[in-house]
């Protein structure tokens, strides 16, 4: 395991089960504290409660979808960095993302050297 970095939260928002568990375990591995939600609603529930450092968000989600949660984040705490995860790679949703504040849009299956890296470097940007 790397270095304790249990002081910066990421939250893992996914409708999926399967997903959230994948990333939890993968990250806490990494040494973050995984908070996780299952919709967009928990999501901006958990943001109000503890600012996370960082939001791996799921874009197709039932009832309010990717880019409306990504909205209401960026609403609530604009300085949050949020990034997109799909099972789809669409150009127009990725440029919707880009476009309500998301720095990264990453594709599933999840390349988890990928997610590594954009994770790294919001949380800690001079390792």
């Amino acid at each position: 395991m790397n270095e304790d970095r249990t002081g910066k939260a990421v939250l893992v928002v996914d409708d999926d089960p399967r997903n959230l568990e994948l990333l939890a375990v993968k990250l806490s591995q990494e040494g973050y504290r995984v908070i996780t939600a299952q919709s967009g609603k928990d999501a901006l529930e958990s943001i109000k409660l503890e600012k996370p450092g960082l939001v791996l968000l799921d874009i197709m989600m039932p009832e309010m979808n990717g880019i409306e949660t990504l909205k209401g984040i960026k609403a609530l705490e604009p300085s949050i960095p949020v990034a997109m995860v799909t099972a789809v790679w669409d150009e127009d949703e990725a440029r919707k993302a880009i476009e309500a504040g998301a720095y990264e849009y990453i594709t599933k299956p999840i390349d988890m050297e990928h997610l590594r890296l954009a994770v790294l470097v919001k949380l800690f940007p001079d390792e």
